[in-house]
């Protein structure tokens, strides 16, 4: 079965991560977990969101060793992401809705796929996913938020327990400006909830961990 050879030095070159870490804003591009401010090792992975070598339709299946080759090197199919959202859930799965149109060859066309995994850089999560607290679900139960979530393992428990404190944060934040719209006059207080609100502001932020959580929860804020 014929295979290919790719060179890591150049997809996953310095000058790549750093560009994708920028765009990023040094978050994983699934999980949004940060990762550090480097192009170097434990900075994260340089992800094919089309798998280069070999690739799944569903995890029980064998590997079907010829992945998407011709896209090995394409800059529309690279992200940054962390090493257990890559290697750890995703690895070589990628689902389609309609198997049957897969592009098998460089002669094929991608653009008749129909993938069930989010393409972050393409499409907005929040359009597919929200939050329960910390909990990931997908809106109106939709098929690619539902897909994304389970191969990605998006309820995992070391993802479960840092979102935690990312929303344990925002409520005392959001607890602080309750108590102090009943306390009007109270100087202290007035400038403790400005405070609140510039954390609260900076926590919905793209560059901040978490953000898409943050934004529901307070699109959920009376």
């Amino acid at each position: 079965k014929r295979s290919f050879t790719f060179k890591r030095a150049i997809y996953a070159h310095t000058t790549v991560k750093q560009a994708l870490l920028k765009m990023q804003h040094n978050k994983c591009c699934f999980c949004e977990t940060k990762t550090k401010s480097t192009a170097h090792r434990g900075s994260g992975d340089v992800e094919h969101f089309r798998p280069k070598g070999g690739y799944k339709q569903d995890k029980q299946d064998n590997l079907y060793n010829l992945g998407y080759y011709w896209l090995a090197y394409e800059w529309n199919n690279l992200l940054l992401s962390c090493e257990p959202c890559n290697s750890s859930y995703k690895g070589n799965l990628f689902p389609l809705q309609y198997p049957e149109k897969r592009a098998k060859n460089h002669k094929d066309k991608i653009t008749e796929e129909t993938p069930l995994l989010i393409n972050p850089a393409l499409q907005n999560p929040e359009n597919y996913i929200s939050f329960s607290k910390d909990v990931p679900y997908a809106i109106d139960d939709n098929i690619y938020g539902k897909t994304t979530i389970e191969v990605l393992n998006l309820k995992r428990h070391d993802l479960e327990k840092e979102r935690k404190k990312v929303l344990n944060e925002f409520n005392k934040q959001l607890n602080i400006i309750g108590i102090a719209k009943k306390k009007i006059g109270d100087k202290d207080w007035q400038e403790l909830a400005e405070e609140s609100l510039t954390l609260i502001y900076e926590m919905a932020l793209p560059q901040a961990k978490y953000s898409a959580m943050i934004k529901a929860a307070l699109n959920k804020t009376p």
